[in-house]
C-alpha cells in the first residue's frame, strides 16, 4: 500500500472536515444508508461498491446523503484508463470539487482545456458544460466530491 503525502492529507482532511467532522467507524456504503449524514464514519476501499464502466474503467461508491446542514453531498473515485473519458460534454446542476490522486487529468470546460496531475484539484461550478479525460499514457484516479443541486 503507498504511503499517503502531507498534501494528500491535506486534501483528505479538508474533504472530511467539510463533510463533518473526523471518522470512526467502518460499513459499506449501499443506495439504503443514503439519508442523512449525521455519524462519523469511515469507508473503508475494499468496501466499497465498484461499478464497471463501458470505457474499462472503474468507479467506487463512496457516500450519498444530505449534510446536517442541509446540503446534499456524494463521493465517488474512479480509475480511467490512458485516453479515456468517462463521460461526454454535460452540464451539472451542483458543485464538483475533483482532487487527482494518480496520472494526469484533462478538464474540458467553457472552451478551455486544462491539464492537472496528482495533488491537483479541478473546481467545477455548477452550471458548468465540462468533460474530464484521462490525459496520460497510464491509469489516472480522483476523487469526486459532489456538492448541493442535482446530487
Amino acid at each position: 500500500m503507498k504511503e499517503m503525502t502531507r498534501r494528500e492529507m491535506c486534501l483528505g482532511l479538508s474533504a472530511v472536515a467539510a463533510m463533518g467532522g473526523v471518522v470512526e467507524a467502518q460499513t459499506p456504503v449501499t443506495p439504503a444508508s443514503a439519508g442523512v449524514l449525521s455519524q462519523s464514519r469511515v469507508y473503508a476501499l475494499d468496501q466499497m461498491p465498484v461499478r464497471k464502466m463501458a470505457n474499462g474503467g472503474v468507479s467506487r461508491d463512496v457516500l450519498r446523503g444530505t449534510l446536517t446542514t442541509g446540503e446534499a453531498v456524494a463521493v465517488h473515485e474512479s480509475e480511467q484508463p490512458a485516453g479515456m473519458v468517462p463521460n461526454p460534454l454535460h452540464t451539472i446542476h451542483h458543485t464538483e470539487v475533483i482532487v487527482v490522486l494518480e496520472g494526469t487529468v484533462e478538464f474540458e470546460h467553457e472552451s478551455k482545456s486544462e491539464k492537472v496531475g496528482p495533488g491537483g484539484v479541478v473546481f467545477v461550478a455548477s452550471g458548468t458544460l465540462h468533460t474530464v479525460r484521462n490525459a496520460g499514457e497510464g491509469t489516472a484516479k480522483y476523487c469526486v466530491v459532489q456538492v448541493g443541486g442535482d446530487t
